[in-house]
């Protein structure tokens, strides 16, 4: 942990407006029985899990506009405490896929990623195979170099290398070994699709003919094959006889094969929709300037009849931007923020930050005047890897050192001043390969230019993303603790002279 020094001589201003005279009976209305009832209800089983753009996903959204409401805040967008965006499913009615003439199997040897791939048949002959399919310059990998694959299929093997300084980090959708990687850098060189060989078959369940939701229409011919296969079509691609195992894969020399390959789909698209919940409690004399503070509620949904709760992820960050919302709404008189605070929950982040990616390309307040994004995203567990002594007494803060100078003078003298928990940066150098910076709604501000921190319980193994992540595991004194910090970084931030000064280069390695 590397923790930054406050100089004394800046601790007197800062204070001045972090301790107007009723900043911590405010915070005083974010208790542990508060948080509880209302996580109670957003993570009970009629929420359903929460999935983006379902059923239980809309239960969510209006519960929490109602919360918003009877606060007594104001609508977020014009008339309406939501902001929707479309988000689209294909269903397959049929799908065939051979190699040289054989027929191979759905769930036993492929299944397809359908948003991408339009409905028709096409033949290919040409297969590229490009080891890892690596396009990664941080690292000085290029696994396509010397080789043409526009226009061809190019054949993958799943995840890194032993020997990848990232092999042994987390799943992300930002790592190089990722499919969303190895797609772009397909797509990027020309390639006509990408076969990816897999361990996973045959599929212990069965893959759904309703395929992945996703945020953006293809737009006119843009057909991109996403083909994840089995070892047996692997082998039949490359023209071997004897079944290669991945192992033997990696082994392969890199170049073309020829084997004929055609993939048929027929599939429909349904046209969806989901929302972000956003409303304001307007400032007084800084009005036109904002400060956000953000958490997304959606989840995993169900599988079967499975439901994926998301106590703590994220609906601990949901319930604290409506319990902050909460403690603002009750403010009177001269406690009344200056500037306008918005309080905003969106969808889509299990998918891709998508609730927060629509809101910064059709901002509703100007982004500009946006002064900071406080986002809360797993705040009510403990990090099981954490084995220090202040495991009951800290938060991981992510983007203190990047885009302002103030964001760590004024969230550490609050937190000197009122909460004194243990601030931990780890998350924050450019080498952490979890790369937890580009995974929660933040982010989608900080790419604006808008400062961010971003406050996180660092829960990433036990129960993360799985069903067992349920309200009775919530650590509720500990929640509340580190609500009222970000409430009290949030008061200073709403009420000093000037917007945060956006003086400090983004020292992230550019990987979205």
């Amino acid at each position: 942990m590397r923790k930054l020094l406050v100089p004394v001589l800046l601790l007197p201003a800062i204070m001045a407006t972090a301790q107007t005279e009723n900043a911590e009976k405010y915070a005083g209305y974010i208790t542990p029985s508060a948080l509880k009832e209302k996580l109670s209800i957003l993570a009970s089983a009629d929420m359903e899990g929460r999935e983006t753009a379902t059923p239980g996903q809309k239960k969510a959204a209006a519960y929490i506009e109602a919360q918003f409401k009877r606060m007594g805040l104001k609508p977020g967008n014009g008339d309406s405490y939501q902001q929707h965006y479309p988000v689209y499913q294909d269903e397959v009615n049929s799908k065939t896929f051979s190699v040289n003439g054989k027929q191979f199997e759905w769930d036993k040897d492929y299944v397809f990623s359908f948003s991408t791939m339009s409905s028709g048949s096409q033949k290919l002959n040409d297969i590229v195979f490009v080891g890892y399919g690596l396009d990664d310059a941080a690292n000085k990998i290029n696994d396509y170099e010397g080789l043409d694959v526009k226009g061809k299929l190019v054949m993958v093997l799943e995840g890194l290398p032993e020997t990848h300084p990232a092999a042994k980090a987390a799943p992300s959708r930002t790592s190089p070994g990722s499919v969303f990687a190895k797609i772009n850098a397909a797509r990027n060189k020309g390639a006509a699709g990408i076969i990816v060989v897999s361990k996973d078959f045959p599929r212990k369940t069965a893959t759904p003919l309703k395929g992945n939701m996703y945020l953006t229409k293809p737009a006119g011919n843009t057909n991109f094959s996403v083909i994840t296969v089995s070892e047996d079509v692997a082998t039949a691609l490359t023209g071997r006889m004897q079944k290669q195992s991945l192992a033997q894969l990696k082994e392969l020399i890199k170049g073309k094969y020829v084997s004929e390959v055609v993939i048929g789909l027929d599939k429909t698209t349904a046209d969806l929709q989901s929302s972000n919940v956003i409303a304001v409690l307007p400032g007084t004399d800084k009005a036109n300037e904002y400060v956000f503070i953000t958490g997304h509620y959606d989840h995993l949904g169900k599988r079967g009849d499975v439901i994926y709760y998301g106590a703590d992820d994220d609906g601990s960050g949901t319930t604290a931007v409506m319990q902050m919302a909460e403690a603002f709404s009750k403010t009177k008189g001269k406690d009344k923020p200056r500037r306008t605070m918005v309080f905003m929950t969106v969808s889509g982040e299990e998918k891709g930050l998508w609730g927060s990616q629509y809101y910064s390309e059709h901002p509703i307040y100007s982004l500009d005047k946006t002064s900071v994004d406080l986002n809360i995203d797993m705040v009510g567990r403990t990090d099981t890897e954490r084995k220090t002594a202040d495991s009951l007494n800290y938060i991981y803060v992510i983007g203190h050192d990047k885009l302002s100078s103030e964001l760590p003078i004024i969230n550490e003298a609050v937190n000197n001043e009122h909460t004194k928990l243990t601030l931990d940066y780890k998350y924050d150098d450019p080498k952490d390969r979890n790369q937890i910076y580009y995974r929660s709604d933040h982010y989608n501000f900080a790419r604006k230019g808008v400062p961010v921190l971003f406050f996180y319980d660092g829960m990433l193994l036990a129960d993360y993303h799985q069903p067992t992540d349920t309200v009775d595991k919530i650590n509720f004194d500990l929640m509340a603790k580190r609500a009222q910090l970000v409430f009290y970084t949030a008061w200073v931030m709403a009420n000093k002279e000037e917007m945060l000064k956006r003086d400090t280069p983004l020292n992230m390695p550019s990987t979205r």
